[in-house]
């Protein structure tokens, strides 16, 4: 440990480290040269993995990381089948996890080589069992658990004590997102299945619904929030900073957005975070290594250092998005100086750590059928082009 705490303070001066810098997917073919340890090309999210995390794997192992970014894991897909062997290992979510099983793009996991997670060896695996047979993956073959949270409502805690006086956050239905008295003040998701799943749960349908009538009932559902002017925008990224600056009594948001939203408030603006009685979807990324993976060991490698409960309490401290392993939340309720986390109240938390009832009500988004996903497109387009 105090090898890494002395790295983690250099990383104050190494900030621009060229290796944990998001490089155009590209450029993987220039990958960097491997150190005596190889290299392993990775496949994340913008701004998704602490930076100190990189330095330490590559000090530990002697593996070079070739760190690159996407910016939607459909455009993921897309790289990853248009580039083969340049990328060993990924972090998409649920439903694309999903369609690239499907699309044979997948390697199944040696997991002799991730004993942090595995999941035939409980004394090890550090998995939330909750994570574990997912929908999406119900053999755990193909998929290690690396983030995951809710979709919910993020509010103005003072706003929706003047406009709804009777509001009460433990008890409340997705309805309240088309209540007049909001008008001009609710944010929507500007995304397809975020903003139709939710409108299908509270309609008392599956948020995968591929029912055509139980479609055009959502459609015409979000039609009505918008003519009757409550929506103000339908945003995605720029939400959590208009939320925190108070300009919006609610959102529909993912939770760790929600959390950096809370946390950039402070005491200027008062915010919490629910999810409506009907439930909601319950979203995970995960680690998968694509068929075409040159370093398959070295991206097992990796997968199981992320998989270590210091190391994911870490990244955990960075990104805030629900934590899948369980040793890092132990680390993370009971503090630890070494690794500069104050003790956190994580469990009670149910922004983190949602309730048994409430993950009983949501579901993984599954992926749906290409005939399908033309007709959710062509009603959102309907939705979009309302007036």
């Amino acid at each position: 440990m105090n090898m890494k705490r002395f790295l983690l303070l250099l990383l104050v001066l190494a900030l621009a480290l060229p290796l944990t810098a998001c490089q155009p997917s590209s450029d993987s073919a220039d990958a960097p040269a491997p150190a005596s340890g190889g290299v392993v090309n990775v496949f994340n999210w913008e701004d998704y993995i602490d930076p100190a995390v990189i330095e330490l794997f590559e000090e530990q192992t002697g593996i070079t990381v070739n760190y690159m970014c996407f910016t939607t894991v459909e455009d993921m897909i897309v790289q990853v089948e248009a580039n083969p062997g340049a990328f060993d290992v990924c972090f998409p979510s649920d439903y694309i996890i999903e369609r690239m099983k499907n699309k044979g793009m997948l390697s199944e996991i040696n997991f002799a080589n991730i004993p942090n997670a595995d999941p035939a060896n409980p004394e090890t695996c550090q998995t939330d069992p909750y994570l574990l047979k997912p929908d999406y993956d119900p053999d755990n073959k193909y998929s290690v658990p690396y983030m995951w949270g809710t979709v919910g409502v993020l509010y103005n805690v003072e706003m929706m004590e003047k406009l709804v006086p009777e509001f009460d956050p433990e008890n409340t239905s997705w309805s309240i997102l088309w209540d007049e008295r909001l008008m001009s003040n609710v944010i929507m998701m500007d995304s397809i299945r975020d903003s139709m799943g939710v409108t299908l749960k509270y309609l008392g349908y599956s948020a995968n619904s591929t029912v055509i009538p139980e479609l055009f009932a959502a459609r015409d559902k979000l039609i009505e929030q918008k003519k009757l002017g409550v929506v103000k925008a339908y945003q995605v990224d720029e939400t959590k900073d208009k939320m925190a600056a108070g300009e919006a009594a609610m959102a529909v948001m993912w939770s760790g957005d929600a959390l950096y939203a809370i946390d950039k408030a402070g005491d200027d603006v008062e915010l919490g975070y629910f999810i409506p009685v009907e439930g909601s979807n319950v979203w995970c990324d995960a680690a998968v290594i694509p068929t075409t993976a040159k370093n398959k060991e070295n991206a097992e490698k990796f997968i199981n250092f992320l998989c270590d409960p210091e190391i994911a309490a870490l990244n955990w401290n960075y990104i805030w998005y629900s934590s899948p392993n369980m040793g890092a939340i132990e680390l993370i309720e009971a503090g630890s100086e070494e690794l500069e986390l104050e003790a956190y109240e994580y469990r009670e938390d149910t922004a983190l750590y949602p309730t048994e009832e409430i993950k009983n009500k949501c579901e993984f988004f599954r992926d749906i059928p290409e005939n399908y996903l033309s007709v959710y497109e062509a009603l959102w387009m309907d939705l979009k082009n309302t007036k």
